[in-house]
């Protein structure tokens, strides 16, 4: 039977009793067996005894007979105010294996693409989520739009009107819980109808995902002023960029460019798929509008804020063409992939009061410091190495001289350092551009050049630990470059 704190103490707790025996002695059967099996773990509240035995049907006295014997026994502690627990001395087994050991992760971690944890601002946070839910209607708790919540929508329209120059309507916005669901959504939709043009430098996972969706993808060359967008052959279906800050080369998609791309999707049907990866944090040049802002009927503007805020709240948007808006919805289906409803009313909260732009700002200088001792250590320690692509984002790009890419990454493993290499992230059908980059002509120069590299994010690490993670880092380095 189930028995429920019916005095608001909000506890529930299921017994098994046997048919056979007096209640006392099978309640108290009952209660050792839940603690010993480990249902009741030691510190557990028990509901009071007139709750219990009104939900077992039982007298009162029986149950708070049995409590007594065990408190007695020492199975549980009862003290005023504090009502009755299972005693913390009782030592129960677990209810699964337990692995005592576990593969020591690198202690200095310099991957990209993930914010330190401890910047999450949960005070400013906490009191959004207070005011949201506060002011939130009675049916924003029941089955909710799959656009989103309108009150979220609202927000992110004139949030990204005024901070990314974005032209879009609530009706037009489709909240979803990331940027790789609102890629999933797109390829359903959108592909496969058609091969895909894509940067020849960005996310495997993003290649892989659109892969699996049946969608062939076609490299597109990269330089310093972003994607060779006269390059997009005309059949392709759809292109897939990240204009404000290119990843993880760098650098923003050039003017010229960004008119090209909507001249060829208006010449060829095309949709150009706009990843707006690290477009709020910028350092060095003025803010650069999205393309969107340019095309909406001929653009989709994917945003999330897993590197702004945290990964773990799983919230994303996409800005969409009207044709659009109901095949995504529809693809998106019914209730379960929805982001939390109350995540969505607190952001919501969070952009409309300023929050957001406070954290934004604040992470904003935090992020520059952090490149700017990078660069200043690199510098000093290992001269040779050329530093790229920090003009916005969280990550730099150290180009390294032809060849030294592995031994680099593994010099900076056996000093503790996680970092990821520049090959990844090249699609495995690309060429290289003619280099203006400056770097030693390669052994080979029949071959496409591909430039070896470290993607090395600098958000992560505590402050305690970045200063050491840096020293690791150039350690690695000198000694894999020889220097």
């Amino acid at each position: 039977m189930t028995a429920s704190d019916n005095d608001g103490l909000g506890v529930d707790l299921h017994l098994e009793l046997s048919a056979a025996g007096g209640r006392r002695a099978v309640l108290i059967a009952a209660l050792r067996e839940a603690v010993r099996g480990g249902r009741l773990a030691p510190g557990t509240r028990l509901p009071p005894y007139r709750s219990l035995a009104a939900d077992l049907g039982i007298a009162r006295n029986t149950v708070a007979d049995a409590y007594a014997e065990l408190v007695a026994e020492g199975w549980l502690t009862s003290r005023q105010g504090s009502g009755t627990r299972v005693a913390d001395r009782v030592a129960a087994p677990a209810p699964w294996p337990v692995r005592t050991t576990a593969p020591a992760p690198l202690p200095y971690d310099l991957v990209q693409g993930k914010p330190d944890p401890a910047a999450f601002p949960r005070a400013a946070w906490l009191a959004a989520a207070r005011r949201a839910l506060t002011a939130a209607p009675h049916e924003a708790f029941g089955i909710g739009d799959p656009r989103g919540r309108i009150e979220l929508r609202l927000a992110l329209a004139e949030y990204l009107a005024r901070v990314r120059g974005v032209r879009t309507t609530p009706d037009r916005i489709v909240v979803c819980s990331g940027a790789a669901h609102a890629l999933r959504l797109l390829a359903r939709v959108v592909g496969p109808a058609g091969p895909w043009a894509v940067e020849a430098y960005g996310l495997p996972f993003h290649r892989g995902l659109l892969a699996e969706a049946g969608v062939t993808t076609l490299p597109v060359a990269v330089d310093e002023d972003g994607a060779r967008v006269a390059e997009i052959p005309d059949h392709a279906r759809a292109v897939l960029l990240t204009p404000a800050h290119q990843f993880p080369t760098g650098g923003p998609l050039h003017p010229e460019r960004r008119a090209g791309v909507l001249e060829w999707a208006r010449a060829s049907g095309g949709l150009v798929i706009e990843d707006d990866y690290d477009g709020e944090f910028r350092y060095d040049r003025r803010p650069v509008g999205a393309v969107q802002g340019l095309d909406p009927e001929r653009t989709v503007l994917i945003g999330s804020v897993s590197k702004s805020l945290s990964p773990a709240l799983r919230i994303g948007w996409m800005c969409l063409p009207s044709a659009l808006v109901d095949p995504v919805v529809a693809a998106k289906g019914q209730r379960e992939p929805y982001a939390s409803a109350t995540d969505q009313l607190t952001l919501a909260d969070f952009l409309a009061s300023g929050g957001y732009d406070r954290h934004v700002r604040r992470m904003r200088q935090r992020h520059r410091g952090r490149r700017d001792r990078l660069t200043a250590v690199l510098a000093e320690r290992v001269p040779a190495v050329r530093v790229t692509g920090i003009a916005a984002g969280l990550h730099a790009v150290l180009e390294l001289p032809a060849g030294t890419e592995p031994a680099a990454l593994a010099a900076a493993a056996r000093r503790g350092v996680a970092v990821e290499g520049l090959a990844p992230y090249r699609h495995p059908d690309a060429e290289d551009p003619d280099r203006t980059d400056g770097l030693d002509t390669p052994d080979r120069p029949d071959r496409p050049y591909r430039p070896d590299g470290l993607v090395v994010g600098y958000a992560t690490p505590p402050e305690r630990l970045y200063p050491r993670a840096l020293e690791a880092l150039c350690a690695g380095l000198s000694e894999a470059l020889g220097s």
